[in-house]
């Protein structure tokens, strides 16, 4: 079958439940499924290609003696600008303990203290020391390891390494399975329902510290399938990328200015003066102070010199290695860092159970909009928010009913686009600091390759409508030419409304990238 000719089919349906995306939301709900049938479609082998293994921060929950639920949802409600829903973020908070526990059973290896109590970390934002951390900064690389472990020796957990590429729905419009992808050759792969676990949208931009992989193309998935998308122009950008001209960008994690490490310019001076919190502000207010510095010339640093520089290669060994392969040396010179794309806290509208607003799709993890991270998502919440919501979403999508015949058409052709354009317009544009022309210049020159068929021009194209018309500034989400903020009110997009938006921006030249 032609990869990218039209077709249409219809076979009978699949008990099997479908889990796109093999990160700690897709490998999570996996395990939760069990003992029911589970398909687990990912684009690459299991253990590779997925930004959990790349979480150097930690999985915040209240375990210490100091600590409790509703601090840790009292956090989060604060880091989120107004949009957090605080029903949820207590939901999330109060089962972190017990995710905790969860893991320490599958064998995680958590870091100690010396009385062997896990040892708590402090990141910005948070009132407490609560971020829970493996392996010092290998946080998300040693869950990860853990639950790929688990999930290999769990026997109703199928793997099938292939890309996904369309929905399949039933005569009812309910999802119904999943069109696939290997070698060149379409296949479809019917379910009872279908889970994206998907991930993000990082490398979207040109400066990311996202895999390759983070295109949103769950999200294309979802909206072409007629879902509704919700704040998707809340893009968080992680302030301390390092900046040493690789791509994806490496990360210094958030807990070294936990631990003490400070942001200076080239002259030694602090870069956050004058800033409320500071160092430790949340992260949208870390990054717009970076880059409104390097907006003005300056070089901004991490820096760790002194006794925290020594302790690193122990305390931060994966900080540690990216310096030492950059050819910088922690313990005698500052860390050159800059924003980049890093987390996503819109997506795919879900209520408590993960479904979304197409019977048989849920959501979970990053491609999820949940009401948790609002406008600007809390450090270390997001490994625990996709374990909090995986055990609803697999009771919820195992009592999905039955699917009719699956039917999947493909009237448009796939088109790849011209990606390190499109990179470049959604850095330039639609980055730290956006304003109405520029928005708009993106739209302009998204939309014709979103309509070709392009995912991941749709998926910024969904962006940057979105982040248009929010004349606001709230969270995440800055424009200057609307610096204040509004009443707190969600946005919210199905396909239909992203085209009208498109077609409502007056005709123009399109932003041609450098």
């Amino acid at each position: 079958m032609n990869a990218h000719a039209p077709f249409s089919f219809a076979l009978p349906g699949s008990d099997r439940i479908i889990v796109i995306g093999a990160g700690i939301a897709g490998l999570a709900t996996a395990l939760r499924l069990a003992p029911r049938p589970v398909t687990l479609v990912t684009a690459a082998p299991l253990g590779f290609g997925t930004a959990t293994g790349w979480a150097q921060g930690g999985i915040a929950a209240a375990m210490g003696s100091d600590d409790a639920p509703a601090l840790h949802a009292a956090d989060t409600v604060a880091a989120g600008a107004g949009l957090t829903e605080a029903d949820v973020a207590l939901r999330v908070a109060a089962a972190g303990p017990g995710l905790i526990d969860w893991l320490v059973g599958l064998a995680a290896p958590f870091d100690r203290d010396a009385a062997g109590a896990l040892a708590l970390g402090l990141e910005a934002a948070h009132s407490r020391r609560r971020i829970v951390r493996a392996g010092g900064d290998s946080t998300g690389r040693m869950v990860l390891e853990t639950l790929v472990r688990v999930v290999a020796r769990t026997p109703s957990v199928t793997l099938l390494v292939a890309s996904a590429r369309d929905l399949m729905r039933d005569a009812r419009g309910a999802v119904a399975g999943v069109v696939c992808e290997r070698d060149g050759l379409r296949f479809p792969l019917p379910g009872r329902a279908v889970v994206l676990a998907t991930g993000g949208v990082g490398a979207l931009y040109a400066s990311t510290t996202n895999p390759r992989g983070a295109t949103g193309r769950g999200l294309a998935l979802a909206a072409r399938a007629g879902a509704v998308l919700r704040d998707m122009e809340f893009v968080q950008f992680h302030p301390t990328a390092i900046a040493t001209g690789a791509d994806p960008m490496p990360l210094a994690t958030e807990a070294l200015r936990g631990e003490g490490a400070r942001l200076i310019d080239e002259t030694g001076a602090p870069v956050m003066a004058g800033i409320a919190g500071g160092d430790l502000a949340p992260r949208d207010v870390v990054a717009r102070g970076i880059f409104q510095a390097q907006a003005r010339g300056a070089q901004v640093f991490l820096d760790c010199r002194g006794d925290l520089g020594v302790r690193m290669a122990t305390r931060f060994p994966t900080v540690a290695g990216l310096c030492a392969a950059a050819g910088i040396d922690p313990r005698v010179a500052a860390i050159p860092v800059r924003p980049a794309a890093h987390y996503h806290m819109g997506g795919v509208k879900v209520d408590a159970t993960g479904a979304s607003t197409v019977p048989g799709l849920f959501a979970c993890g990053e491609v999820a909009s949940t009401g948790l991270h609002g406008a600007n998502r809390l450090a270390s919440n997001s490994l625990l928010e996709a374990m909090a919501f995986a055990p609803a979403i697999a009771e919820a999508a195992a009592a999905v009913p039955a699917p009719g015949q699956a039917r999947a058409e493909a009237a448009t052709p796939r088109s790849e686009g011209d990606y390190e354009v499109l990179r470049a317009v959604m850095e330039r544009q639609v980055g730290v600091v956006r304003e109405a022309d520029g928005l708009a210049d993106a739209v302009r020159h998204l939309a014709p390759a979103a309509r070709a068929g392009c995912d991941a021009a749709l998926t910024s194209l969904l962006i940057a409508a979105s982040a248009l018309s929010r004349r606001e500034s709230r969270g995440a989400h800055w424009r200057s030419d609307h610096p204040a903020q509004e009443a707190p009110v969600h946005t919210e997009l199905a396909l239909s409304d992203l085209w009208a938006m498109a077609e409502a921006v007056e005709p123009g030249q399109a932003v041609v990238a450098a």
